[in-house]
């Protein structure tokens, strides 16, 4: 089946023949839905501290956070074109004339939003030097010209600030007194605010490869004034996604989508992927936040309150794991069956099935050890407010047990209209806000890659030369490659979750 060049390819990727015939089965049979029970609310699901209980969990973190390694973990592959995708279609279709300058008048287009407040932006300074450098006009002489599709190119085009062509990360998203940050800088300003072990904060991002010597070069300048302002050591690392965690592309026959060349053609399985690296990090506690869900330091108290709360609270739930391990490997008395039967049940909510009481006591204690020993983290959900993206929800597992799960839609049946109207009875809102514990009780790493779900994923269709292809992609970090792992909702202020998908979302007044 497979060519002398395939078998070339897949030895350098890293790729098994097996793994590649999973993957063209996959496409031949799809992927199974996940089967939902029921939205996670208040109260069933999803936990609400009181303030009491934030500052008892927060300073329980405090005290006890030079005991562990810590590490802060973002996300950061993606590119900033999505950000600018109505300016381009602005630039393309604006030409001057006094039919475009007419529509231009209207004031709900993004980018007549855009440009009317131009001067909002963080990065309007250096903006306005290049478009005085490049044209000898002020923006407001531009303006005045008819020419907002110069300033929009000074914006995102190569001879201008280039922002279409950077990663999000390293654009300027707020504004100081004297200087700007980025989102690689605002995490920096906020892991030194809850991620410090022993004065040392470690942040890890992760990296798109034709950005990682940018990555690296901005952080070189970046991290001297941090050190010295806040008097502690930054060790900030960089990975890219796994070339072997790509998936193969197959034509409409499913068939191996063949190069110009003859080779197969393969393509990034998504963020899911990035178990991978998560797997690496060598560190007991793990911070895991997006890219773009930053906010500048006037606002940051609650965000770094939460943080800590969580990371206490994660700690007490670990504590009381550890306790319950300890009990059960040591002939464990029929109390002590029920109780880690209600702990796991009500407070790591992991729903076993009616079959589970009529098994004999080893066979139970067996089963809530191995519910017991997995990697555990909490999750800060906020109420929804229409924001695109996945949300908590119980879920049926493939041994029985129902459980926390984040999903997407994409992992929803769309002709299931019971699943369907579970997924419309959402409460809440993921804004990727995790605290995780990766080791076992006694201390050493699990192997993150065991608590998976090879199952979920779908199929996306795309076209490469103008050729129909499909390609694999795996539900992301915090869905499918973590469906296995113990999971706590609690729900977090709206005020900690501030995402950028467009650039018209630094305007919002939390980015102000």
């Amino acid at each position: 089946m497979y060519q002398e060049s395939d078998l070339k390819v897949f030895g350098e990727m890293g790729i098994s023949t097996q793994e590649i015939d999973r993957q063209i089965e996959c496409y031949k049979n799809g992927f199974p839905y996940l089967q939902l029970s029921r939205p996670a609310t208040v109260n069933d699901g999803i936990r609400c501290f009181t303030d009491d209980e934030v500052a008892k969990y927060a300073q329980r973190y405090s005290k006890e956070a030079d005991k562990f390694d810590i590490v802060k973990f973002v996300p950061a592959s993606g590119a900033a074109s999505r950000m600018f995708k109505d300016l381009y279609v602005f630039v393309a279709e604006y030409d001057g004339s006094q039919e475009q300058r007419q529509k231009f008048a209207d004031t709900s287009l993004p980018a007549r939003k855009f440009i009317d407040n131009i001067d909002r932006f963080a990065f309007y300074d250096k903006l306005q030097k290049i478009v005085y450098n490049n044209y000898g006009l002020s923006i407001k002489e531009m303006l005045q010209a008819h020419r907002p599709q110069d300033i929009v190119k000074s914006v995102i085009g190569k001879e201008g600030l280039n922002y279409g062509f950077l990663p999000k990360g390293l654009i300027e998203f707020h504004r100081y007194k004297n200087t700007s940050r980025t989102p690689v800088e605002e995490h920096i300003a906020e892991g030194l605010q809850y991620a410090i072990s022993n004065k040392k904060v470690r942040i890890h991002y992760t990296v798109s490869p034709e950005h990682l010597q940018m990555f690296s070069k901005f952080v070189e300048d970046a991290v001297p004034a941090f050190e010295e302002k806040f008097g502690c050591k930054l060790e900030i690392t960089f990975s890219t996604q796994k070339k072997f965690t790509d998936t193969v592309a197959v034509d409409e026959n499913n068939e191996i989508f063949r190069n110009d060349d003859g080779t197969p053609l393969f393509r990034p399985a998504g963020h899911g992927s990035l178990i991978e690296n998560l797997n690496d990090i060598d560190a007991r506690i793990i911070f895991v936040k997006t890219i773009d869900n930053v906010l500048p330091d006037n606002r940051k108290d609650v965000t770094v309150k939460y943080k800590k709360a969580l990371a206490g609270y994660l700690l007490k739930t670990k504590e009381n794991i550890a306790e319950y391990i300890k009990l059960l490997e040591n002939n464990p008395t029929q109390n002590v069956l029920d109780e880690a039967y209600v702990f796991i049940s009500k407070k790591l909510c992991t729903e076993f099935d009616t079959d589970f009481l009529s098994l004999s006591s080893a066979k139970k204690a067996e089963l809530l050890l191995k519910k017991l020993r997995r990697p555990l983290r909490i999750c800060g959900m906020v109420k929804n407010e229409g924001e695109p993206g996945g949300g908590p929800f119980w879920a049926k597992n493939p041994d029985g047990t129902t459980s926390l799960q984040i999903v997407e839609s994409s992992q929803i049946d769309k002709n299931d209209e019971k699943s369907m109207g579970i997924l419309k009875g959402a409460t809440h809102f993921n804004p990727v806000d995790l605290v995780c514990d990766v080791t076992d009780v006694e201390g050493n790493k699990f192997d993150l890659r065991n608590f998976t779900d090879p199952q979920t994923g779908f199929i996306s269709h795309k076209s490469k030369n103008g050729k129909a292809l499909k390609s694999i992609e795996r539900p992301g970090l915090w869905n499918g490659a973590m469906s296995d792992w113990n999971t706590i909702f609690v729900q977090v202020p709206i005020d900690t979750f501030s995402p950028v998908k467009t650039v018209l979302d630094l305007l919002r007044p939390q980015h102000q």
